[in-house]
């Protein structure tokens, strides 16, 4: 089926918007049971819990999950709190297991979004199932094969699917564990308004101070929910510590959330979305001057050691009429990036006449 034909009526079935929460990983069964139970006596507005059977780690030898006992866990979280439950599935054996369970929701992680085959093998186990599949975004900023993921599971009749926005793993130091890069979630959310997008700021963060920050920018650009990662102890957690939060936290960062009429893109939605894109922008021209002053203060090594000094006035010539030429090119005033040039080229030299002052 075309992806554009698929309504996703589904969520229609839940409150608004969808919140899934509960640990990164179920560890054992009282720590399972014990946050389902405090998720439901904070009073959060969760309908679906999450947890984490089987983990897939970047290195061998960490904790890789419980495997198959813990869907038990989970069966009995969903009998005695009333929770549809929910787990990552990465390769076909998962998914049948996950079935027999009869877990609600299935997700694929972002590692297994990124390999058409693992998507394709999760696919066809799961095809026909009836079940609410949701797909994260792949480590790699790929809008393409994002989407290419839903393709392979809507042909195998699969059609009450979601996205999860996780962010973007990167080399550079952000400030984010994983780098939102909102404008790829959006272009997603703009070519297909029609399958639901929740936002994962768990992994976005990589700690528990910015959630509530994410998922409110998050909501605030028309998502539809929010995946989030919540324990009883937080602090004491197998894997993700520094990213998980209390029933008490997530009920507090719920109830603070201010949420927007989904039924029409107003001006307001199309701003914040406008933003988070100069946001995610502003964010790569830092990380270029962080890179450019790394080469500054290389080349002030050499001049010292060659007895240089800090301030050649060729190169200056060169760099700033270089700006010139190619902000005309790209349609900007010469005269506005020549400043910021100039700006950059005088802390240039003060960084270098430092670096000399200490050597």
């Amino acid at each position: 089926m075309n992806l554009h034909q698929i309504h996703n009526s589904w969520i229609a079935d839940f409150p608004q918007p969808l919140i899934i929460a509960g640990p990164c990983s179920a560890e054992y069964e009282e720590q399972v049971l014990q946050t389902a139970a405090g998720i439901r006596q904070s009073g959060a507005a969760v309908p679906v819990f999450r947890a984490g059977i089987w983990k897939p780690r970047t290195k061998p030898n960490g904790f890789e999950g419980v495997g198959a006992i813990g869907l038990e866990w989970l069966k009995k979280a969903k009998e005695e709190f009333g929770f549809r439950t929910a787990t990552e599935v990465a390769t076909a054996r998962h998914a049948e297991a996950a079935l027999a369970a009869d877990i609600d929701f299935l997700w694929i992680g972002a590692r297994s979004a990124a390999n058409p085959f693992t998507v394709q093998e999760i696919a066809d186990a799961l095809a026909d199932t009836g079940k609410i599949i949701l797909v994260k975004n792949p480590v790699n900023p790929d809008l393409a094969l994002w989407i290419g993921a839903f393709e392979r599971l809507s042909g195998r009749g699969i059609t009450k699917l979601g996205a999860i926005h996780r962010g973007f793993s990167t080399y550079q130091k952000v400030k984010y564990r994983n780098n939102p890069n909102w404008q790829i979630a959006l272009d997603f959310k703009n070519e297909f308004p029609n399958i639901p997008l929740l936002i994962d700021p768990s992994h976005i963060c990589g700690n528990r101070e910015g959630i509530a920050e994410i998922t409110q920018s998050a909501m605030n650009m028309g998502y539809q929910g929010a995946m989030i990662e919540t324990h009883f102890q937080p602090e004491k957690a197998w894997s993700d510590a520094a990213q998980q939060i209390t029933p008490h936290a997530l009920a507090e960062i719920l109830a603070n959330l201010q949420l927007r009429n989904s039924a029409c893109v107003g001006a307001p939605e199309r701003l914040d979305q406008y933003r988070a894109m100069i946001s995610d922008l502003d964010l790569q021209l830092i990380n270029l001057l962080s890179q450019r002053f790394d080469m500054v203060k290389n080349i002030g090594v050499i001049k010292q050691e060659q007895n240089l000094a800090v301030f050649q006035p060729e190169r200056w010539k060169i760099v700033s009429e270089y700006a010139a030429r190619r902000a005309e090119e790209a349609r900007l005033s010469p005269e506005f990036v020549q400043k910021i040039f100039k700006t950059i080229h005088e802390e240039a030299v003060d960084v270098q006449n430092r670096l000399m002052k200490t050597h």
